[in-house]
């Protein structure tokens, strides 16, 4: 979880410096970025993809019980 925060925040504040708030070292930050995804990452985000494609397509009508 933050590491996630760092990586969306990095454009704004050096890495070093985000790791430092968050007391996390900033090796560990690196390392957990070269780390592939997981293969049930990468089925949530198809899922999430799917998901969201059918809400669009019914005009933002449909909820969670008819997706």
């Amino acid at each position: 979880m933050r590491y996630a925060f760092i990586q969306d925040n990095q454009h704004i504040w050096p890495v070093r410096r985000l790791c430092s708030t968050l007391e996390v070292h900033h090796s560990g930050y690196y390392v957990w970025l070269k780390q592939p995804t997981s293969k049930t990452e990468r089925k949530r985000q198809q899922l999430s993809g799917l998901i969201k494609q059918f809400w669009l397509e019914s005009g933002g009508v449909y909820g969670y019980r008819k997706i």
